[in-house]
Formats: structure tokens, C-alpha cells, sequence
């Protein structure tokens, strides 16, 4: 039998800058749209029926006594593979549990620092998708942003730091993954907070987010402050924690800018987007630590897999704060955009409380990148 590999050890692989050997067995055109990437991860691409007689097409490229963590779609097709890689030799072959299903799931905690009076600030990173949301505790409380449906992670990080859930915040309505925020926030009786402009044709009561109206984590107030910047969607609204950490949502990142277009309103919304950019965050101090709610190329990926940038850098290194002529903005991020995220609709929907898809459905949906930022 094959030997294995939990998506929690490769993720301490990847977020740890170590060499890391995939063969990816999907076909080509599954690989091509969507594979695992990291800073050091080497892949090799050969669909899976290539191997079925022998192991022969991928020998040559690999070494007998090397670690190969083989994956495929859902762990099936990738053990059999590593069974025929120990059968011609290869010693240290590995399925990925679970497969890119798996992966797409895994949530890694990362912390980011220090807050005031002994609070602390994580960034949970899902690898399998560049999904980033935010855990804040202060005094036994917390407080999560942009939180992933696979709530249990949080449930079960916030038990062994004996901390209650208090606040569940989305910077948006998304569209390219499930939110768990309203849901975990009705399990531990929590507050589920929502731009109200993005909140108009929800089916469920929640929390309006207001600019001013902090949010307070804990007895010694770790200040959540949110600030409205619209563009990625209508009601988009970023953070300032602790007067040292800016929430960006999928309004900047650390390479490239957010979308305009998963509303279908990219001419509508491109004015707030530049807007945002180029005036809004410019207000701000230089010095503020930039967390987005996404990545997009595994070099944003820094020590021990953290995602941030200092603001004042990104206004001389991001190539989407660099366009002065309006017009060529205008054009750039409603011409150069790549595919819409796998199920968008769907998945808007969900959010919205208007469809309730049965979770093996909601797995479909999410399975695939982001894809919420324009292309460099």
C-alpha cells in the first residue's frame, strides 16, 4: 500500500520555503488551470493514464532515493502511481491524502505579530486556493475576517487558546469562495458584520460594517476600524487594526489589484476602484502593514508563509499603483482580466443566503484559483 502524506505536512513544506518534488497526475488541461505552487516546489505534469503500464515517461526526470509526493484529483488515481513508483524503485513516494480536493480546503495558521496588551494577530493561508482570512484575539475574545467555510479550523484553534468567538467580519460579499462567517457566527452565537451596500438583497439579519463604528476585541480594545473602499465590490471595506495593520480585502495586493467585474459592473465600479488606490490608502500612513485577503503567485509567500507588505512599498513596487493616466487605468482593469472564478454565481448566491447548495456541492464550487485580481 502507498505510502502517505497529510495536506498539513506539505503545507509546512511549502510555507517553509522547503524543496519539494510534485508529480501531478491530472490530465493536463486540470493542471494547467490550477496546480499546487510554492516558492521552492518543483512539478512535474504526466496525466495518470500515460503510467498505467509502467512508470517509464517520468523515470528519467526523477531520483530513486528523492521524496515525490504524487497528487491527483482526490487521492484515488495518485496512490496507485506512487505503488508503481516502489515498485520500480522509487523509495520515498507519497500520495497526497485526499488529493487537490483536499488541498484546497487546508487552512494553515500563521502568526503575524503582537497586539496591543497581549493580543495577537494570525493570518490563516489556504494554500490550495490563496485565500487569506484574519484571526484577532485579545483578552479571550476574537474577532474573523473573511472567514472560510471550513469553520471548524477556527472552532478548534480558538478551544485550545481558551478564546470565545465574538465577531465574524467579511470585507465583502465574495465571489470566489463560501463564507463561513455567518454560519460560525450563529454556532457560537457571535456577530456576523457585512458592508451594507453589498448586503441589500441578503436574506438573513446581520451587523452593518460603518466607517467609524470600531470594532472592539477583547477588554483592552484591539480596535478593528473599518474603512470604506469600494472598487472590488460596491460595499468593500478594509481595516485598520491596532494603528499598525491594514486589511485590504481584495482591494490590493501584494503584486497586483483586485477586480471590478465579478458583479458584472466593471465599468460602473472602476472609478471607486481607482479612487481607493490612488487617494484613499494614499491618506493613509506609508507605514501600515498591508493584509490582503488573497495572493496570487507563490513568491508572495514570505518567511513562514506570511502575506504582507509595507503600504508606502507597494506604491513604488506594485505595477497596478503605478498607472497615472486614468484612461489606461480604466482600460487595464476592465480589458486585462483573466477567467471568472470557477461557480462565481453560484457562490454570490450562497453569500447572499439565496441558494443553500449541499456541502459536497460547495466543495464543487470552491475547487479552482481565485482569480480575483487583475493580470499584471
Amino acid at each position: 500500500m502507498a505510502k502517505t502524506i497529510s495536506t498539513k505536512t506539505l503545507a509546512k513544506k511549502v510555507i517553509n520555503h522547503e524543496k519539494t518534488l510534485i508529480l501531478d497526475v491530472r490530465n493536463t488541461d486540470e493542471f494547467d488551470n490550477w496546480k499546487i505552487e510554492g516558492g521552492k516546489v518543483e512539478i512535474i505534469n504526466e496525466p495518470y493514464f500515460n503510467l498505467l503500464d509502467d512508470v517509464e515517461p517520468v523515470s528519467s526526470k526523477l531520483e530513486k532515493d528523492k521524496e515525490i509526493i504524487v497528487v491527483c484529483a482526490k487521492g484515488g488515481s495518485s496512490e496507485m502511481v506512487a505503488d508503481l513508483l516502489e515498485e520500480a524503485g522509487f523509495t520515498n513516494a507519497y500520495s497526497l491524502e485526499g488529493g487537490m480536493k483536499a488541498w484546497s480546503e487546508h487552512l494553515e495558521p500563521v502568526k503575524i505579530g503582537d497586539l496591543t496588551d497581549g493580543g495577537s494577530l494570525y493570518q490563516f493561508v489556504r494554500l490550495g486556493k490563496g485565500c487569506l482570512s484574519y484571526f484577532i484575539e485579545s483578552n479571550g475574545e476574537a474577532a474573523i475576517i473573511d472567514t472560510a467555510r471550513m469553520t471548524d479550523v477556527y472552532e478548534n484553534f480558538a478551544e485550545k487558546q481558551g478564546i470565545q468567538i465574538k465577531h465574524l467580519i467579511d470585507t465583502h460579499l465574495h465571489a470566489d469562495h463560501i463564507s463561513g462567517g455567518l454560519s460560525l457566527a450563529n454556532k457560537v452565537d457571535g456577530k456576523y458584520h457585512l458592508p451594507p451596500k453589498d448586503a441589500t438583497e441578503v436574506t438573513f439579519d446581520y451587523t452593518p460594517l460603518e466607517e467609524g463604528n470600531d470594532i472592539i476585541v477583547g477588554n483592552t480594545a484591539v480596535k478593528v476600524h473599518p474603512v470604506y473602499s469600494p472598487g472590488h465590490t460596491i460595499g468593500s471595506t478594509s481595516f485598520i487594526i491596532d494603528d499598525t495593520y491594514l486589511l485590504t480585502g481584495d482591494i490590493l495586493f501584494v503584486k497586483s489589484i483586485g477586480r471590478p467585474d465579478l458583479a458584472g459592473l466593471a465599468e460602473d465600479w472602476v472609478g471607486d476602484l481607482r479612487n481607493t488606490l490612488y487617494n484613499r490608502y494614499k491618506e493613509l500612513s506609508d507605514d501600515l502593514v498591508v493584509l490582503p485577503a488573497h495572493y496570487s503567485f507563490a513568491e508572495e509567500l514570505g518567511e513562514g508563509g506570511k502575506v504582507s507588505a509595507r503600504l508606502g512599498d507597494l506604491y513604488s513596487k506594485n505595477s497596478g499603483l503605478q498607472v497615472e493616466d486614468e484612461e489606461v487605468f480604466r482600460k487595464m482593469v476592465t480589458e486585462n482580466l483573466p477567467p471568472q472564478p470557477n461557480a462565481y454565481q453560484d457562490i454570490r448566491q450562497t453569500n447572499l443566503g439565496q441558494i443553500t447548495p449541499e456541502q459536497e456541492e460547495q466543495k464543487e464550487m470552491e475547487i479552482g484559483p481565485n482569480r480575483c485580481a487583475v493580470e499584471g
